[in-house]
């Protein structure tokens, strides 16, 4: 932004492999947005396949003046760019890149050494892009979009690491659909696939942006609540469990009930200074197995009595 004395800088990128939109979210700088508004730009927009074909930068007036018919540039419009980047690599459009306004003297056009200039830390920013992408896709599971057990576990090793040193609190929560398995027999695997989605979406719109949700295996979902002791754990995991029994999950016209059993732990560096997490996930899961056990739909604590009482029911 200095070097070419800017004020302000976005970039349009796709959040997910199978996204139907490249999207601003929060990456931009210095750039007056509406936070009530989503800035998309269609995959299906026709000016997405042009820009996939160009190797240049545009200004709004030349990109509006030689774009197909049926191109829709009232997002970029709306963010009056002074230029506009294609990060293309390997002849796929990883992001748009654009500048907001620019100082100058006078109303002064980008020189042809600035585009070329532009056109080079574009193909680095689309090389870091596509890297980014590399790693987000390797550790994400594509039917739910959550986080992989792996993933789960090395970041969930790290703060229970931090948390033993530096004191603190930190939840673990499980959760299972109950009787999954009834939905792939009755109605098809499809909707076995549309239950897990919702049921994941609704768990990770149920937790902050410093937490992790992950997919844990099969129908089986784990949370990491930061910074979390047992009594907010607790309410969390009561209130996706109520908001997953009260919603109106609907397949193809059938109303399905659905309802998940949920299993939570909490360390405590004296009630419970669990030292690997392993053990950690374990009691989570075994104080889901109580709730399993005892009528589902419900969420159990894994306190010392309760998991003893589980080991010998067993």
């Amino acid at each position: 932004m200095g070097q070419f004395r800017i004020l302000g800088a976005g970039v349009f990128v796709l959040n997910m492999l199978d996204s139907d939109a490249y999207q601003l979210d929060s990456n931009y700088n210095g750039i007056d947005v509406d936070r009530n508004k989503v800035y998309k730009i269609f995959v299906a927009n026709p000016i997405v396949k042009f820009l996939e074909k160009s190797n240049s930068v545009y200004t709004l007036p030349e990109l509006k003046a030689i774009a197909p018919e049926g191109s829709d540039f009232s997002v970029l419009e709306s963010l009056k760019p002074t230029l506009i980047i294609p990060l293309l690599q390997k002849n796929h459009l990883e992001g748009i890149l654009f500048f907001g306004d620019r100082i100058t003297l006078e109303e002064e056009e980008y020189s042809d050494y600035e585009k070329k200039c532009i056109s080079v830390i574009a193909s680095l920013a689309a090389v870091a892009i596509t890297n980014a992408a590399l790693v987000e896709r390797s550790s994400t599971d594509m039917m739910t979009h959550l986080k992989l057990k792996y993933y789960f576990f090395n970041i969930l090793t790290d703060k229970l690491t931090k948390v033993q040193k530096e004191g603190g609190s930190l939840s673990v929560i499980m959760f299972d659909i109950d009787f999954f398995k009834k939905f792939n027999d009755t109605y098809g695997h499809a909707c076995g696939d549309y239950v897990l989605q919702t049921v994941a979406r609704m768990i990770k719109s149920g937790i902050r942006g410093q937490d992790l949700a992950a997919r844990y295996g099969g129908e089986e979902f784990t949370v990491m609540l930061n910074d979390t002791k047992k009594e907010d754990a607790m309410t969390v995991a009561n209130r996706i469990r109520s908001k997953i029994e009260q919603f109106d999950f609907c397949y193809e016209g059938q109303h399905i009930k659905v309802t998940i059993s949920v299993g939570v732990s909490t360390y405590d560096s004296v009630e419970n200074p669990v030292q690997s997490p392993k053990l950690f996930v374990d009691q989570a899961d075994q104080a889901l197995y109580v709730s399993k056990r005892t009528g589902r739909n419900r969420v159990t604590f894994a306190d010392p009595k309760i998991l003893e009482e589980n080991e010998s029911a067993q």
